[in-house]
């Protein structure tokens, strides 16, 4: 009889939308969650929270987008890879990046690459990298 084949595990393609947060709550409040998950009103704690955030997120929308511009960041996703930077350090500049959401940089990044062409780095919200670029970074200032 033939053998099955192995099978294979394969990472998903599919890019990280969101960051994963832990907050501790007092237990009325929960407990009050808990009341409107049950009325129906939500359809779980995480659906309440996420709709609480952006309701004050929206709230203070005209505040986020003055600051936005008046710190000159980029909104959104910014990614970068290895040609980017070596483009950068071709024409002798040095990256200065600011972020409001998501900065990425690509598995082939080395920490020495990011280390030559960054020379500060301001990101709110999530930086996805390798751990060695992680640490490069983590010596640039804000």
């Amino acid at each position: 009889m033939p053998s099955k084949p192995a099978l294979a595990t394969v990472a998903s393609a599919k890019p990280v939308d969101s960051e994963k947060i832990t907050i501790n709550l007092g237990f009325v409040d929960l407990g009050q969650i808990d009341l409107l998950v049950a009325e129906g009103f939500y359809s779980h704690r995480s659906d309440f929270i996420r709709t609480a955030i952006r309701n004050q997120i929206g709230a203070h929308a005209d505040a986020v987008k003055q600051a936005v511009a008046r710190k000159m960041l980029v909104l959104g996703l910014q990614h970068f890879t290895a040609a980017d930077l070596r483009a950068a350090q071709a024409a002798n500049e040095r990256l200065h990046i600011r972020v409001l959401g998501l900065a990425t940089f690509a598995d082939d990044v080395t920490p020495e690459l990011a280390r030559d062409t960054i020379a500060s780095i301001d990101v709110l919200g999530a930086l996805h990298a390798s751990p060695a670029v992680k640490a490069a970074l983590t010596q640039r200032p804000r």
